[in-house]
């Protein structure tokens, strides 16, 4: 096969990712695991407020916000968050508050998590939870400052 063809099929069969390239490089508003739509690996999201663990959703009890879906232990709970989502989200989208307060994202551990304020974070594990923990305000304050757009890089 001459180069010139061959060059101008390989272009052809590339141009697709050109285009998507721009629309994938943004993160989702909400972390979910690779693969996945799923938010905080399937972990109730009110329970850390009502029961003070994580607690396992349940596909059967869910709730689609900011593009995730969010599954509950109960009705009651899906209910509760479908009610008032701001209150029960986690802060940063779910991503680990740490890494935002760093200026960059990252999965998260649903049982390295804290409450502070009435609000949700949740870490990339107990190690990293450990450092959040060393300076709670400033991480704060430092990833209120960073998102979202820390979303873009």
């Amino acid at each position: 096969m001459k180069p010139l063809k061959l060059a101008l099929i390989f272009a052809l069969a590339l141009s697709p990712l050109a285009i998507a390239g721009p629309a994938l490089a943004d993160k989702a508003p909400v972390w979910t695991s690779f693969g996945s739509n799923v938010a905080i690996k399937g972990y109730d999201p009110v329970a850390y407020f009502t029961a003070g663990k994580p607690v396992q959703g349940n596909a059967k009890f869910k709730v689609n916000y900011q593009g995730a879906e969010f599954q509950f232990s109960s009705a009651a709970n899906r209910d509760a968050f479908a009610a008032n989502p701001a209150r029960y989200a986690p802060q940063f989208g779910g991503y680990c508050a740490w890494a935002v307060s760093q200026g960059y994202t990252a999965g998260i551990d649903p049982n390295a998590w804290a409450i502070v304020g009435g609000k949700l974070y949740l870490n990339y594990n107990k190690e990293v939870q450990t450092r959040w923990q060393q300076n709670t305000a400033g991480n704060i304050a430092a990833a209120n400052r960073n998102w979202p757009t820390v979303l873009k890089k």
